[in-house]
């Protein structure tokens, strides 16, 4: 767009990464959805909002065929908030990338599933101290069936639920919740395939309708699927006591 763009009179700025954006009064541009936190950010800026109590510190586990928007949108949006946010891997170190997938329902009898982007890692899994952070994101999509058999990512699930940080679950991320055994007494909802298995466990599993339904229940937010990850976000900023005001 270059060439249109210098001709029209305006002036162009030749981005250095991916994830550049550039703000000139009122118009604000960003080169691809790599810079989506800046851009928003700046877009909040220039509408006069103002973050409180940001700074905080998010572990998101992710693994190969997490959903790529249950991963990709938390992620982007608690940068946007100011959190510091690692996106961890078991056996993965940063840099490293874990393929995603994308779901949906399209009137089928199951979800659909197409391969999404690769997303990069920020941390080492190993190298982490789980009780350096504030809370905890657990993606679903494809990556959760193998996560919750990790004795080590169970340990971590442990510690965050036993200390009462916010946790956040999405869809299948259910399972890992599941598999640590810390849901008895507790509220929840997911992808309907696991409730048998929340029931059994002593929790309640809360009906996904609508899609973008979520839950808190003490600690504990969970979203039956991505379409719901507006008030996810909104119910863990709350968890927080992370705050935008105009």
């Amino acid at each position: 767009m270059k060439p249109g763009l210098v001709a029209a009179g305006a002036h162009w700025v030749e981005p250095d990464s991916l994830s550049m954006c550039v703000a000139d009064d009122n118009l604000i541009t960003g080169v691809t959805y790599y810079g989506n936190p800046e851009f928003i950010g700046l877009f909040l800026k220039a509408l006069g909002g103002n973050i409180c109590a940001s700074e905080r510190r998010v572990l998101i586990i992710i693994g190969n065929y997490v959903e790529d928007y249950e991963v990709t949108v938390p992620y982007q949006t608690l940068k946007v908030l100011g959190c510091h946010v690692d996106v961890v891997c078991p056996k993965k170190k940063a840099g490293d990338t874990c393929p995603t997938a994308i779901r949906d329902l399209e009137g089928g009898q199951t979800y659909s599933e197409i391969q999404g982007h690769n997303f990069v890692l920020t941390a080492d899994f190993e190298s982490i101290d789980a009780s350096s952070y504030d809370a905890l994101v657990l993606p679903g999509g494809k990556a959760p069936e193998f996560l919750a058999l990790k004795e080590d990512v169970i340990v971590v699930v442990k510690q965050f639920m036993e200390a009462r940080k916010p946790v956040a679950s999405i869809c299948h991320g259910l399972e890992i919740l599941v598999a640590a055994g810390v849901l008895q007494g507790k509220k929840c909802t997911g992808y309907p395939r696991i409730k048998a298995r929340v029931v059994s466990l002593g929790g309640t599993f809360v009906e996904a309708d609508p899609i973008d339904r979520c839950v808190t229940d003490g600690n504990l937010v969970t979203a039956a699927a991505w379409h719901g990850q507006p008030e996810l976000i909104s119910q863990l900023m709350t968890l927080l006591d992370i705050q935008v005001s105009f």
